[in-house]
């Protein structure tokens, strides 16, 4: 079964660069993270009927996001 998700634009016209390489859900699989070439890191909301919305998108990286990883408690 496909399940099609819909884009989210938040940026405007332009979005910044996101080229992902690096994918991770959270234990509660409500938060989906993202790194990306460009060194940014984007956190987003996964609801229970797979909607995806943006919550927040981290800069500073100076380099590309390639791993990323939890805390443990």
């Amino acid at each position: 079964m496909k399940t099609s998700v819909l884009a989210v634009a938040v940026w405007g016209k332009t979005a910044p660069s996101h080229s992902i390489t690096a994918v991770m859900i959270t234990d509660d699989q409500q938060t989906i993270v993202t790194g990306s070439q460009e060194g940014q890191i984007c956190l987003w909301d996964l609801s229970l009927d797979l909607k995806i919305s943006s919550k927040e998108i981290l800069f500073g990286h100076s380099a590309s996001v390639t791993c990323l990883a939890k805390a443990r408690e």
